[in-house]
């Protein structure tokens, strides 16, 4: 479990020796999942309770594996309490505030989980690989985020980074596969695509990112995600673990009776109903088998 910190906050640990890779059968994922899920309508029920505030980042190369975590994590619980924030590229007016600024209007207030799907570290990567911050800013940037992180630890926000680290060949396998199947396809923007030539400078921008803001306050901690399935239950389980929440769900609810009622419904031609396309299908001859 996480240690108490003398002063505020929390101390964030992980360890030094990846993860190991063995084989996972989608019986035993299937079943270690649902149980991480119910801790994690556990832990959002004691963040209500406690007015607890928890701001949880997820950065890494694309195609990482970080969006399929996060919504793994948001399955069952309560958009109200856990909440994403993936933010659109800046506006003009964004542009020109502090940089930070656009971000501390999402961070979570008492009783909320917010999970950054990407974060402010974009200065760092993105936009310094692609050209759209220059040198001075993102020196900056790197400069600044340390004192950043540790004021919103002050002020009692548990702050936990995660980098979800894939290798070339496992990307260039997903952005293949994204290709072929139209319901990934809108996630291979012409971002993604530029990011392909360009794995070493991206490499280069995470070495130096990590070596300023990897701090003992606000530690980074790598997920290897080569494996959708080991990165998901490795990243759930450590977050679980870093934070003290207790169950303080309620006790099981007897429902009583319904009372009756002597209400009738109205004729059903009074309704405009949604056509039924389920009809339709089952309707349809079975396709003949070549």
């Amino acid at each position: 479990m996480v240690r108490k910190n003398s002063g505020k906050g929390v101390t964030i640990s992980g360890s030094k020796q990846p993860p190991t890779t063995p084989v996972l059968s989608d019986e035993i994922y299937e079943a270690e999942l649902l149980r991480l899920q119910i801790e994690f309508t556990k832990l959002q029920e004691w963040v209500k309770a406690t007015g607890a505030k928890v701001a949880v980042l997820f950065e890494g190369r694309d195609a990482a594996g970080k969006g399929g975590t996060i919504a793994r994590i948001t399955q069952y619980t309560s958009p109200r309490i856990v909440r994403i924030a993936a933010l659109p590229a800046p506006s003009e007016r964004e542009k020109s505030q502090w940089y930070f600024q656009r971000y501390v209007a999402h961070l979570p207030a008492a009783g909320e989980v917010v999970l950054f799907d990407r974060s402010w570290y974009t200065r760092a990567g993105v936009e310094r690989v692609m050209g759209f911050a220059t040198d001075d800013e993102v020196a900056l940037f790197l400069d600044q985020v340390p004192a950043f992180e540790n004021m919103l630890i002050d002020s009692g926000i548990i702050v936990i980074k995660y980098w979800f680290s894939v290798s070339e060949a496992e990307q260039e396998r997903r952005f293949q596969s994204r290709l072929k199947n139209p319901l990934k396809r809108w996630k291979l923007s012409p971002m993604d695509l530029e990011a392909r030539s360009r794995w070493v400078e991206y490499s280069k921008a995470k070495d130096e990112m990590f070596d300023r803001t990897d701090t003992k306050r606000s530690p980074w901690i790598e997920v290897p995600s080569d494996s959708k399935k080991h990165a998901r239950i490795n990243c759930l389980s450590h977050l679980l673990s870093q934070i003290p929440y207790e169950d303080v769900m309620h006790p099981p609810i007897e429902l009583s009776p319904r009372p009756e009622s002597a209400y009738q419904r109205p004729p059903m031609d009074r309704y405009t109903f949604v056509p039924d396309a389920v009809q339709a299908l089952v309707s349809k001859p079975p396709k003949k088998s070549s």
